[in-house]
């Protein structure tokens, strides 16, 4: 620990799992990783399959969830720079265990309905801003600055495994128990994530301890942090338009694979194992890319996986056969492989540019702006499988992909690096 109660630098080629305060929150995010994968094939299978929800309502249920983050990641973000970032973690971690329990407690009580389950989502979403951006603004805080690529190489690793691992087992319990019960495991995996973080022993100072700006101010800080610099504005526009499209490729992919495709829900679950497997190999590859051409290529290269895999996917044929299974896995891995590669590079670069002070404001407007997007992606992805049938909405989603992809390639941000702080 350093006398302004940062992390020490680490002894060079020493892995940053070895240091106990991060080995904790790698742990931690690992656990809720696994049951959150549990959660993303149980809740769209929950949706579909158990409330019957049209491609309509499915849109605007997966919107619910993200609004928080329209109404309120900004303010988040002023508060998560004025406070202690763990105790955010914790309680947030707790939250959304009691939030997610609620589900299963409806179900057997024969409440069970579209409404509660979007009311209970829109909780669940502010409850994972405020824990998302929490810990985003706290990892430098856990480790020194030239250690953030490998640690958000490592958290994105152990998310991919748990994308990996997570659907199948999630495919599994819910074709076995039912989708309400399957959203318990992701319950307890929070509360396991709240006890380990709580036991981090690492120092936090509040960067600004008596606040007199107006939150106004503050928000307006971020802002133009974000949005007037050379590079982050640009990734900031191109992954906004990535959630856009992500989400409403994710919105149309149940409808898709389990009526058009009629696959089981283990199926849809194998299905998003495969961008889980593709997402590790990625990840472990992120690092050494990084360093190698820059985060500004990387991202800018990755980005370009994202229309293939999901043009690949748009072609399966109907039926459960080897080509429907050849394209889908192919278009699923190759996704996981671009996320896998891009995604700690972005956070790392996020991360290492910005002021201490900026941090929490940083990571929860871009957050805000993305889920804003998305947002809206979900919404117009119900509409359009409405209107053009779920393959004419993939199209659309691919040609979105493409777009984000060329809005890094064709502008400063290609040639961001990682000594751009200095």
């Amino acid at each position: 620990m350093t006398a302004g109660g940062g992390p020490a630098p680490a002894e060079p080629g020493r892995d940053v799992l070895t240091e106990p305060a991060f080995a904790r929150l790698w742990t931690a995010a690992t656990l809720s990783g696994l049951g959150s994968a549990v959660t993303t094939v149980a809740v769209p299978v929950l949706l579909v399959s158990v409330l019957h929800a049209t491609p309509v309502e499915l849109g605007v249920v997966n919107a619910v969830q993200l609004l928080p983050y329209l109404l309120f990641g900004l303010v988040v973000g002023v508060l998560l720079d004025r406070v202690r970032r763990r105790p955010a973690l914790v309680w947030a971690s707790v939250g959304r265990a009691v939030v997610l329990a609620v589900v299963p407690v409806a179900w057997w009580a024969g409440a069970l309905s579209l409404p509660l389950v979007a009311a209970t989502l829109f909780v669940f979403g502010l409850l994972s801003l405020v824990g998302t951006a929490a810990v985003q603004a706290y990892l430098p805080t856990v480790v020194a600055s030239d250690r953030l690529l490998p640690a958000n190489a490592r958290l994105d690793q152990s998310a991919a495994v748990a994308q990996t691992g997570g659907p199948a087992v999630g495919g599994a319990v819910v074709g076995l128990l039912g989708a309400p019960v399957a959203l318990l495991v992701d319950a307890v995996s929070y509360v396991v994530d709240a006890v380990l973080i709580a036991r981090i022993a690492v120092e936090e100072t509040v960067v600004a301890p008596v606040v007199r700006e107006r939150v106004r101010d503050q928000i307006a800080d971020g802002l133009r942090w974000a949005y007037r610099h050379r590079s982050l504005a640009p990734l900031a526009w191109s992954t906004h338009v990535w959630f856009f499209g992500n989400a409403l490729a994710l919105t149309v992919l149940p409808l898709f694979v389990l009526r058009e495709l009629a696959l089981s829900s283990l199926g849809y679950g194998l299905l998003l194992a495969g961008t889980g497997v593709g997402a590790l190999a990625g990840a472990f590859g992120a690092a050494r890319a990084g360093r190698a051409w820059g985060p500004g290529r990387v991202i800018g290269l990755a980005r370009l996986g994202y229309p293939l895999a999901w043009a690949l996917i748009a072609l399966a044929p109907a039926g459960d056969g080897a080509g429907t299974w050849t394209a889908l896995a192919a278009g699923s891995v190759l996704a996981g492989v671009s996320a896998g590669l891009e995604n700690a590079n972005e956070m790392a670069y996020r991360q290492v540019v910005t002021p201490a002070r900026l941090q929490g404001r940083t990571n929860a407007t871009l957050r805000s702006a993305n889920r804003s997007a998305a947002v809206a992606g979900a919404l117009v992805g119900g509409v359009v499988a409405t209107a053009w049938g779920n393959r004419g909405s993939l199209w659309l989603a691919v040609g979105v992909f493409l777009a984000a992809a060329v809005v890094v390639l064709a502008s400063p941000a290609r040639a961001a690096a990682y000594d751009d702080a200095a």
